[in-house]
């Protein structure tokens, strides 16, 4: 793909996330001249005004695009090394585009957390990907680049160590501060109106192991209701975006050839704290809907960028073995939603573009597509800290 136009094209670029995407780009490699990317979407004028308000570079291309247009979406993907798109719901925008890639040999980035959709596409152009080329790498924002990459990352510290991976990792979210993505609740308002056109697809949501592409392993804990993790002495609350990241991290496991083992269980849930205090917070936490209230964002909006900055997120790993528990914490410097997951799809797609080479087409998650390479670009560009305790 050497002779491309763009290595990336930010598409949805008018969007909230999307310039965040491009506001990121531009302050850390708009003086790169080895980096080549554009601006895309379906309104010129907004893509047009984002430029001005970003000062993007009078170099810097737009493309006006329209998502459910085939031609539409050919010239772009054939133009370009990489799309990195923030343009969801994935399910309701996103398919042709994937189709499009898949054909066009182009690599694809996305935030998306939308496991009955990525089952589809995966049945629908994982062959094709893999004759042409393209990587198509899923879920590469808040869900669940931290997720994915920190089980990939305490496992290897455990494969060190006992030379075998653990047969069990706890995903424990220590801390999330900052607002709920606006897509990521439009995303599942779409994920229900789905369900009633497509019941069947209520049987890939309920099962951790839906993305496997037909392998089943052995039973996971049931992370969706409180309880108490007896080896931290804490109680526990379920975490909203288990579903999906549980998904993920089986899916990276099967497509690592199983480096986790065939018998690996996780499970990802938060902490609400010690004895009966504990206790009553973690009942308190379940029954909330963290998505709910007046102040919920729609799909295009976002936080103040001091509310950006002054979120962040604490995850901590513990894995499992006969021989002992390693740890492991991931930490990031920004809300979860926005300000860290527009550093962390951008780090993604220029990783995919310079540094994954030989990785062969197909579609993949982060951890399998990217691992090492990944983690030490968000470490050095992207305020994310992976630390073995």
């Amino acid at each position: 793909m050497s002779e491309r136009e763009f290595d990336v094209v930010i598409y949805g670029a008018s969007g909230y996330t999307g310039k965040l995407v491009a506001e990121y780009m531009h302050q850390h490699y708009g003086d790169d001249e080895s980096i080549k990317y554009a601006i895309a979407g379906r309104n010129k004028e907004k893509l047009e005004a984002v430029k001005h308000d970003l000062g993007l570079s009078s170099d810097i291309s737009i493309l006006e695009v329209d998502s459910t247009d085939t031609e539409s979406l050919d010239n772009m993907t054939s133009i370009a090394k990489c799309i990195l798109t923030t343009v969801g719901p994935y399910q309701l925008y996103g398919s042709q585009l994937v189709e499009s890639c898949a054909k066009n040999g182009t690599d694809y980035v996305d935030l998306t957390g939308e496991p009955g959709w990525m089952y589809e596409m995966i049945n629908a152009h994982k062959g094709t990907a893999q004759k042409s080329g393209a990587r198509i790498v899923f879920s590469c924002g808040f869900d669940s680049i931290p997720f994915d990459l920190g089980v990939y990352f305490v496992q290897k510290a455990v494969q060190e160590k006992y030379q075998k991976p653990a047969s069990h990792v706890r995903g424990r979210v220590k801390a999330m501060n900052g607002e709920f993505s606006g897509g990521t609740i439009a995303s599942l308002g779409a994920t229900m109106a789905t369900l009633k056109e497509k019941p069947e697809l209520l049987k890939v949501l309920a099962n951790p192991f839906s993305l496997t592409e037909g392998f089943e392993g052995p039973a996971q804990l049931d992370d969706s209701k409180p309880l108490l993790d007896e080896k931290m002495n804490m109680w526990l609350a379920p975490f909203v975006m288990a579903p999906i990241n549980t998904k993920n991290i089986h899916r990276s496991n099967a497509l690592l050839n199983h480096a986790y083992g065939e018998d690996f269980c996780y499970d990802e849930m938060m902490i609400a704290g010690e004895g009966e205090e504990g206790e009553e917070i973690a009942k308190a936490m379940s029954s909330a809907n963290p998505m709910g209230g007046d102040n919920v964002p729609q799909p295009g909006e976002g936080p103040s960028k001091e509310s950006r900055e002054q979120g962040n997120y604490d995850v901590f790993f513990y894995a499992d073995t006969n021989e002992g528990t390693v740890e492991a914490r991931v930490t990031g410097d920004m809300d979860p939603g926005y300000g860290s997951t527009s550093k962390m799809i951008a780090e993604s797609a220029l990783c995919l573009v310079n540094e994954c080479e030989d990785l062969p087409g197909g579609i993949y998650t982060p951890a399998p597509a990217m691992g090492d390479k990944i983690i030490a670009r968000l470490i050095k560009n992207a305020g994310l800290t992976f630390t073995i305790l």
